[in-house]
């Protein structure tokens, strides 16, 4: 039988830093759901044993900066690069999710998050959406909500160009390390229908086995 614990692999490029502090949230954020291994991947001179880490998760997150509308090109690389698990959809059934950071509060991180959707569909994986409403989007909320921005399909940042990492926005660190939990706690359930399943075969076989 499957190992008890599920692995959610966060995959990323981070460019100056901010991108990798998100990447931390979404980690711990998986971490936190018992049962869980968490382990962050940059996809930025990816090794062998880190791409046969993608191959055994559960769940792969991915995370890139939004440059000029899209992921980074580091990030494309590594997409690129995830051909030979295509062919073979390696990764098929696998749950996956997204997550972006730019200096602007629209930046079009949507365009980015819809690419990884993309990419995870055409390696038959199951898309996680950030499973929150709107946080600030009218007179009674303000920006320290979760969901500030407003983004549905994956988790998204907005940090000053000329301010550095230490200092992105609470929110937006939440909010990853919500989608990161979501994240975890989905494959959880998967993991508790598979183990129930199996069990219901052997009971079967060894039913089989007295007839």
């Amino acid at each position: 039988m499957k190992d008890e614990s599920t692995l959610v692999v966060v995959a990323y490029h981070s460019g100056y830093g901010h991108t990798a502090r998100l990447a931390e949230s979404v980690r711990a954020g998986a971490a936190s759901v018992d049962g869980t291994k968490a382990e962050p991947v940059s996809v930025d001179g990816i090794t062998e044993e880190e791409w046969a880490l993608l191959d055994a998760a559960d769940a792969i997150v991915f995370g890139s900066p939004t440059y000029m509308g899209s992921a980074s090109p580091e990030f494309h690389t590594f997409a690129r690069d995830s051909v030979k698990r295509w062919q073979l959809q390696a990764w098929d059934g696998k749950l996956a999710a997204g997550f972006s950071n730019s200096g602007s509060k629209s930046g079009d991180k949507l365009h980015t998050l819809e690419y990884m959707a993309l990419l995870a569909a055409q390696h038959g994986m199951l898309w996680v959406s950030l499973g929150l409403v709107s946080g600030w989007n009218s007179s009674t909320s303000d920006e320290n909500a979760l969901n500030r921005l407003g983004v549905w399909l994956g988790a998204a940042a907005a940090s000053n160009i000329d301010e550095g990492p230490e200092l992105m926005h609470d929110s937006d660190l939440r909010t990853a390390e919500h989608l990161g939990r979501r994240v975890a706690e989905q494959a959880r359930r998967r993991h508790g229908v598979e183990m129930a399943r199996a069990l219901y075969e052997m009971k079967g076989d060894r039913t089989d086995e007295r007839t």
